[in-house]
């Protein structure tokens, strides 16, 4: 058998080989595509200069935004709203409840978490960044923001929510209104302020 021969005779298993190579490399693509597409997401908005990470709320924060709003009705909003879960408990409570999310997943999640419990007709929400959403129809505003950011917070509720507008704070409380109320302790801290343009 020569050299020409004995390349012959190997290049089916040469072929083979490629093949797997090819499928193999189409594979992780496909994975590492799949991957970038469920967690762009989540990271795009850590690469901001000022985020708001998802960090789902605790049963004892639920609890006491929940005592926050006792005796109060009407519409919600919830900036962040994350998983929903703020969302679906107001409206449990009999608010219209609304939430703003800009993570498309964690948008489609509470529409179904929402739509499985029946309370679509309470709930809506919506995939929007929170800095372009107007708050100024909502009597009732969750915020569960980070340090940096409630300042900003802040001015934007000064510039649109109307007099006995309710704010609810949780881990962080705005930065110079002064608190009707504050429940809780730690990282479970709601502090509650009410809107009143003659005080500003």
């Amino acid at each position: 058998m020569n050299f020409e021969d004995n390349f012959e005779s190997n290049s089916p298993k040469s072929a083979s080989i490629s093949k797997t190579g090819k499928i193999f490399i189409a594979i992780t693509g496909g994975v590492a595509t799949g991957l970038t597409i469920l967690c762009a997401p989540f990271v795009i908005p850590a690469l901001r200069k000022v985020c708001l990470p998802y960090v789902p709320a605790t049963t004892h924060q639920i609890t006491n935004v929940l005592k926050a709003l006792k005796g109060r009705r009407g519409n919600l909003i919830d900036l962040g709203s994350g998983d929903g879960r703020i969302v679906i408990e107001a409206a449990k409570n009999d608010f219209i409840s609304h939430g703003v999310e800009l993570n498309p997943w964690l948008v489609v999640y509470s529409q179904i978490d929402s739509f499985r419990r029946g309370l679509r007709a309470k709930t809506n929400f919506f995939c929007k960044d929170l800095w372009k959403f107007d708050i100024g129809k909502y009597e009732n505003v969750v915020i569960f923001g980070v340090e940096e950011m409630m300042g900003m917070l802040e001015e934007k509720i000064r510039n649109e929510c109307g007099d006995g507008c309710f704010i609810i704070a949780c881990r962080f409380p705005l930065v110079s209104l002064k608190p009707k109320r504050i429940i809780g302790s730690g990282i479970d801290t709601v502090w509650v302020y009410e809107i009143n343009k003659n005080n500003y």
